[in-house]
């Protein structure tokens, strides 16, 4: 469904030039969920952005089922691939509504039938009927982020680009989110890119992962191999190890410990 070759994203020019994405390549089978893993800074947000079209692609290819993508990206392009961002509070309008929220992709696309596609698809994120003329301040952290699963949804998509979608969001909520876009994922037939920090969140929601260095490729591995803490490369396992939690015991001074 997706097959990333040899991506590049460079900012500026001269001195001040950065490569913020150095030759990565990847696929994704259809229905399979990938992941894109590295500490922040790493460049895994930037290939998302590359694909969806908000950060200029400076050589390689993206292609989506088969088809090279074109620059500026058009609406067929939109209707296979939609984006969930990692910040619910910013990716809503403050003054409108959850009903104006999803109906502007409908419009936008010429789509009829709005009432049902809208009803639709608050009932697939678990929202009843209530929610849809509320405003965002009237809304929980889980709920913006359920309305704006529903709005990348409404246009049937093949492929989501889910960028650290529970980060922000308490421990309790991310679950729900969690359980919900996997959920998603099966009854819908959905292909899914998730970018994260937190490796439990790619090895609960993912098959297959791509860890990522200072904009580079460090390796490809498997949730399996993450859940067994078996990697490669030294800063995979580094990863692994900083995922595992605080540590009361390794956070005390030897000192404390012998007394």
């Amino acid at each position: 469904m997706l097959d990333i070759q040899n991506l590049r994203v460079t900012y500026g020019t001269g001195r001040l030039q950065v490569d913020a994405v150095k030759d990565v390549s990847f696929h994704v089978g259809t229905g399979e969920a990938f992941g894109l893993v590295g500490e922040s800074g790493s460049g895994k947000s930037t290939v998302l952005r590359a694909i969806c079209g908000l950060a200029p692609i400076s050589g390689g290819r993206v292609l989506v089922d088969g088809r090279e993508v074109p620059t500026p990206r058009d609406k067929a392009f939109y209707r296979t691939v939609q984006m969930v961002f990692q910040d619910p509070y910013a990716s809503l309008h403050p003054r409108h509504t959850v009903d104006r929220t999803l109906s502007e992709p409908l419009a936008i696309h010429g789509e009829k039938d709005a009432e049902t596609r809208i009803a639709q698809a608050l009932r697939e994120v678990g929202l009843g009927p209530s929610f849809r003329f509320r405003y965002p301040h009237q809304l929980s952290g889980g709920q913006r982020q359920r309305v704006a699963i529903a709005r990348a949804l409404l246009l049937r998509p093949k492929v989501l680009l889910l960028d650290e979608p529970t980060s922000a969001l308490d421990a309790s909520v991310q679950a729900e989110i969690l359980n919900l876009l996997d959920e998603l994922r099966r009854n819908l037939g959905l292909t899914y890119i998730l970018v994260s920090h937190d490796l439990a969140v790619v090895a609960h929601l993912c098959d297959r992962l791509l860890v990522m260095r200072h904009g580079e490729t460090v390796e490809e591995t498997t949730a399996a191999a993450l859940r067994t803490n078996q990697a490669a490369s030294d800063y995979t396992r580094s990863l692994i190890n900083a995922s595992q939690g605080f540590s009361r015991d390794a956070a005390r001074p030897e000192s404390a410990l012998t007394r």
